[in-house]
């Protein structure tokens, strides 16, 4: 499969300074990709590159099979900002209307692009009254004009309320599932957690990590917290079972390794009707997230 974006070896340097280096990146059609990183860890740096809005100095990159900032790159892709700004004096739908006439399609087509975003009920009132989550969702009724081939989206759910963040991922799901590629960058790790297929991390520049959730904490080797819930008189019973574990009432709290998970499973199942509940919690997204950026700083 033609990756939609293959970036190697990318490097961008400011004023001696490597915002880039030596960066590589495929993001495959219906796959959905989040860039993590710091501030000034070189993600928008990548992003305008992508988007042929700045040179960079050494390595390729092939949007859509052709080069960035080209026509045939610009007509397949999407762009959404963190801060999308818009005309206060049109309405949603005049908005739309205009960015559809600009791409040479119907205009009429921008009631549907609204409601497409949750905005049917909105669609004729002034942007100027909109609230920021609302103006989120006009830009990406804007970036799914034409069928792009990649959504480039920074901070995409900045501002949305809980309700709508759902809405946006969902809307994602089925746009990857018609085969367009997502690269989105975002600082709200559990909302990326779970929502994208691979996960890519940058810091001073570098990339430090790339995989699947499952396969950065493979890497990483954080260890696995389990919470073990007694049954009534059965907590001391327990804790004499499982050495090391810090008792909370009748919680039972401990911390492994990931090649000693098992282990202490069979040892936990072996308790029997001693046990009320056991919950296995992984690390999360900004545990790992936070074990890369350290281990590169260092």
């Amino acid at each position: 499969m033609t990756p939609t974006l293959k970036i190697s070896q990318l490097t961008k340097t400011y004023a001696g300074f490597k915002a880039l280096d030596a960066v590589s990146l495929t993001v495959e059609p219906g796959s959905r990709v989040a860039l993590l990183g710091h501030n000034g860890a070189g993600k928008s740096t990548m992003m305008k590159i992508v988007l042929g809005l700045i040179p960079f100095d050494s390595g390729s990159v092939t949007v859509c099979g052709a080069a960035p900032g080209s026509a045939a790159a610009r007509a397949q892709v999407a762009y959404l900002p963190e801060n999308a700004a818009f005309h206060p004096a049109l309405t949603g739908e005049e908005q739309i209307a205009y960015f559809l006439s600009l791409r040479g399609e119907d205009p009429k087509r921008a009631r549907d692009l609204l409601d497409r975003v949750g905005l049917h009920a909105a669609a004729r009132r002034r942007i100027g009254t909109y609230s920021k989550g609302m103006r989120q969702r006009v830009g990406l009724a804007q970036a799914l004009i034409g069928k792009p081939r990649l959504l480039v989206l920074d901070e995409p759910t900045s501002g949305l309320d809980p309700v709508s963040r759902r809405d946006f991922y969902a809307l994602l799901d089925g746009l990857a599932s018609e085969g367009a590629a997502v690269l989105l960058s975002s600082h709200a790790l559990t909302e990326v957690e779970a929502r994208t297929d691979r996960i890519v991390i940058l810091s001073q520049g570098h990339m430090v990590a790339t995989g699947t959730l499952g396969d950065l904490r493979r890497t990483a080797a954080l260890p696995v917290t389990m919470h073990v819930t007694a049954r009534n008189g059965y907590a001391s019973e327990i804790a004499e079972a499982l050495p090391g574990a810090i008792r909370v009432g009748a919680d039972l709290r401990l911390s492994c390794a990931q090649e000693n998970k098992l282990g202490i499973l069979a040892r936990v199942a072996d308790l029997g009707e001693k046990v009320a509940d056991i919950e296995v919690v992984p690390p999360s997204l900004e545990d790992i997230y936070s074990h890369f950026s350290r281990r590169d700083g260092q």
